[in-house]
């Protein structure tokens, strides 16, 4: 992904935001936003990816909340080996238990959704990261399926 400087800050309080570069229309684009990092990062992860694998090259920026306040992250990490670092490579297991935690947040917050709940106040976040921490991914799938059965029934 091709790096294009910016400065234009997502609008709103500062939660986690990925903007994407529009090279057609010259303008940036929210594509992922949450009050978590990890589905946002999951997200530039997939389009990533996806992109790779058609050839394209689009230029992103990640932005989240530090201090209070807007901050810009770096959205590529810098391709390092072992051997330069002196450090041995992340572990697999805490990138799948986190690929996890964020699979669960998905599943949640689309049962969430087709339930008709869509303006969480901050209580209902901390109910949501809670759920997340705690429950496997089968419970959350089979609460995620009532919300579902519950929003349609009405």
């Amino acid at each position: 992904m091709s790096d294009v400087p910016t400065d234009h800050r997502p609008p709103g309080p500062p939660r986690w935001v990925l903007l994407i570069h529009q090279p057609a229309s010259a303008s940036w684009r929210v594509c992922a936003e949450s009050p978590y990092r990890g589905p946002v990062r999951y997200a530039l992860g997939e389009m990533t990816q996806t992109l790779r694998a058609r050839g394209e090259s689009t230029a992103v920026t990640l932005w989240g909340p530090k201090d209070g306040a807007w901050h810009r992250y770096d959205t590529e990490a810098p391709a390092r080996t072992p051997a330069a670092t002196g450090t041995a490579p992340r572990p697999e297991p805490a990138r799948l238990a986190e690929r996890m935690t964020d699979r669960r947040h998905q599943v949640l917050m689309a049962g969430l959704g087709k339930a008709g709940l869509y303006d969480l106040t901050d209580d209902d976040w901390t109910a949501v990261h809670t759920l997340v921490d705690r429950l496997d991914e089968t419970t959350v799938r089979r609460l995620a399926q009532w919300l579902t059965t519950a929003g349609t029934a009405g």
